[in-house]
């Protein structure tokens, strides 16, 4: 997977995760994500925080330079 569909596939998360708790706060939700309320309110608001992190998580990966990120492991092994 590229990089760019990575980071679009982070914020997209990370962005629907925020806007869907904001929304809940005045009593709106997204039809696509009703299915998540179903199971209660607290596990909707749990897998809400947990879209957002997901969501940043993939994007700070997404971020990585693995190949530098190798180098200045063996760097540090050979000191």
């Amino acid at each position: 997977m590229s990089k760019g569909l990575q980071l679009f596939l982070g914020f997209t998360i990370t962005f629907l995760g925020v806007l869907s708790i904001v929304l809940s706060l005045i009593g709106v939700q997204f039809a696509f994500l009703l299915w998540i309320d179903a199971f209660g309110r607290l596990f909707g608001f749990v897998f809400r925080l947990l879209m957002i992190m997901g969501g940043i998580v993939i994007i700070v990966l997404a971020q990585t330079d693995w190949k530098k990120e190798e180098e200045m492991l063996s760097d540090l092994k050979n000191e």
